[in-house]
């Protein structure tokens, strides 16, 4: 299993494939329509994360001291991004979720091409799976 370092990793070098940021963002759509279907009863206010512009439903089980992230969006772009956070963080132990520094997000440059709001989602995204395996990590 790969570690949070090496699913960044491998998400840079995918990002460097493309020249145009508009290939880009049709990767990140790309990587919300390969979501796993989100049961239509989770998508519920008690697990919408707060600060995004659009819908952003996350949830998180713990299974060992490992957190399984499951999400979807009614937004194509926000489906994308929570995608793209569920590859680096599903199925990690929750201490190290909890630690990580997400540096992928700026080496792709994603941070400079999100409108204000949008790159408020993108935080709130990080802070609420930060938020569960906290949680998950102090239960244990």
């Amino acid at each position: 299993m790969s570690t949070i370092a090496e699913k960044q990793a491998l998400l840079v070098e995918e990002f460097e494939f493309f020249d145009e940021w508009m290939d880009k963002y049709n990767h990140i759509i790309e990587m919300g329509k390969a979501l796993p279907a989100f049961e239509a009863g989770d998508k519920n206010e008690d697990l919408l994360v707060q600060g995004c512009q659009s819908k952003v439903w996350l949830k998180a089980e713990q299974q060992g001291t490992h957190v399984r992230f499951f999400a979807d969006a009614d937004a194509i772009i926000a489906k994308g991004i929570v995608a793209m956070l569920i590859d680096v963080f599903d199925n990690q132990p929750a201490i190290e979720i909890a630690a990580a520094d997400l540096d992928f997000l700026e080496k792709i440059g994603l941070k400079d091409h999100l409108s204000p709001t949008r790159a408020n989602g993108l935080m709130s995204m990080i802070k609420q799976m930060k938020f569960y395996a906290l949680a998950f990590s102090s239960a244990n």
